[in-house]
């Protein structure tokens, strides 16, 4: 911020630098943005006049009229559909408050494009907010910092018809449809037997002349096949996936012959790990059915926890990756790497298997990084949440989680100095604590019905926001640079 504008009754904003443009630019009173406009424009706002120039000025707080408005003057704040570049990587943002980091990321890296705007319907309902909120949020990101090179919106893991349609309704412009209600986890634990008896009810001779004891070259050396069993197991477990995701295409995503969002199928959400030859029958058979996919993303082998690194065979991941990259490229689409964040041991080999053509989520590990500030910032508040957090919300937390924490390895907190805290976050079980309980630490109330720690969090990130974004460019940064690995 280089100069400020006055208004004629006295008032001083700080002007946005990258923000300028012609009639149209934002301002910080302090305590929040505004856009300051043109009457022209159609922003609707308090009226002002400049003190420097005399000229009629409106005054528009930053909501969804003027996100509209905004779109409409200027196309590059709205989302594209952006997966058919190369590299891609979701960054979501709970808070509404990590976009200034992340832009000065996707500067340094401007071959990455980010998807900026990334909610779950469970983060919505846990962060109080829309999917027009995000999104709004996303747009005013961009106007604010200058930021030409496009975003995209992802509905992200919805499950329902009317979950996508609202996504859709709200600007996103990309679906991940995930299918783990469609997915039977039951039976990679039956035995043969128990397997042959479960298929009869469903047996698909014609599915069976296709798959069943063959073998498919798909090119790069690498061959997949189906035996009985393995063919078998593939169709309880999948078929009725494969079912929902071409539903919802064909009457949600696809409209009047025209594809309204980037698609994306997800079959990660699971306790069941996506066998290549698996991943390859989820492919062939969307393909079969003209589902015009951008992206999957399997159950890899191992563990992808919330907020800490890899859990698992290395060695057998790469050779998985090697045969899920090249089912991608047989079928024309990017493989999606879900929970990604902090995933940093396999994040060469995903981008060396993919050749440079990768989706990679990551989001949770945002508010990690504004926790630690608190952390950094104001101590005392940091302890009263991070007790908060122990003493029940990790328990309630953890019903919506597969996470292995072990509460006994976070140090004491009362043997930590102020100087100390922000270390906590170099602890995988205190990420874990403090990472899974953020929708219950964002609501917890009051007696009088007033947020307990809410108002204080935003009011301190505000105050920090040059402290937050450079911790976000940083972690964020980190991982952009080591998937980024050509």
């Amino acid at each position: 911020m280089v100069k400020n504008f006055k208004t004629t009754d006295g008032r001083e904003f700080a002007v946005y630098e990258d923000s300028l443009h012609d009639n149209l630019f934002m301002v910080d009173s302090g305590d929040c943005d505004y856009l300051v406009a043109d009457p022209a424009l159609g922003f609707i706002g308090e009226r002002v006049t400049c003190a420097e120039c005399g000229k009629k000025r409106v005054l528009a707080p930053l909501n969804h009229h003027s996100a509209n408005v905004l779109r409409k003057a200027y196309p590059w704040t709205a989302p594209q559909r952006v997966l058919g570049r190369d590299k891609t990587i979701g960054v979501g943002d709970r808070l509404g408050i990590a976009g200034d980091g992340h832009i000065r990321v996707f500067r340094r890296f401007p071959d990455v494009t980010p998807v900026l705007a990334q909610q779950s319907i469970r983060e919505l309902n846990l962060t109080n907010r829309t999917f027009h909120d995000v999104i709004d949020s996303a747009s005013f990101t961009v106007f604010r910092c200058g930021y030409t090179n496009g975003f995209g919106a992802d509905g992200d893991h919805v499950k329902t018809a009317r979950e996508v349609s609202y996504a859709l309704k709200s600007g996103a412009t990309m679906i991940t449809l995930d299918c783990s209600e469609q997915i039977d986890n039951s039976i990679d634990a039956l035995s043969k037997e128990e397997v042959d008896a479960r298929y009869e009810s469903v047996r698909d001779r014609v599915l069976e002349r296709y798959y069943m004891n063959r073998s498919f070259d798909i090119g790069e050396g690498i061959s997949i096949s189906f035996d009985e069993e393995l063919f078998k197991r593939t169709v309880l477990i999948y078929s009725k996936a494969v079912a929902h995701a071409v539903r919802i295409y064909n009457t949600l995503i696809v409209r009047n012959a025209r594809q309204l969002a980037d698609f994306e199928v997800s079959i990660d959400e699971t306790l069941t790990p996506t066998l290549p030859a698996q991943h390859f029958f989820v492919a062939n058979e969307l393909a079969k059915h003209y589902v015009n996919i951008a992206t999957v993303a399997p159950r890899f082998c191992g563990e992808f926890q919330k907020g800490i690194d890899y859990i698992g065979d290395l060695e057998q991941f790469e050779q998985e990756m090697k045969v899920h990259a090249a089912i991608a490229r047989k079928f024309g689409y990017k493989l999606s790497i879900h929970s990604g964040s902090d995933k940093f041991s396999i994040f060469s080999c995903a981008g060396k298997e993919t050749r440079g053509r990768f989706h990679l989520k990551t989001a949770g590990t945002n508010w990690l990084e504004a926790m630690k500030l608190v952390a950094m910032k104001d101590p005392s508040l940091y302890r009263e949440i991070h007790r908060y957090a122990l003493d029940g919300a990790f328990e309630e937390a953890r019903k919506y989680y597969h996470v292995t924490t072990d509460l006994t390895k976070i140090p004491d907190l009362d043997s930590l100095s102020d100087s100390e805290l922000p270390d906590l976050f170099k602890n995988n079980d205190s990420r874990q604590l403090i990472h899974i309980t953020y929708g219950l630490i964002l609501n917890e109330k009051n007696p009088d019905g007033s947020f307990k720690f809410r108002d204080r969090l935003y009011k301190l990130w505000r105050e920090n926001k040059e402290g937050y974004a450079r911790l976000i460019d940083m972690h964020i940064g980190r991982h952009a640079s080591s998937i980024c690995c050509d």
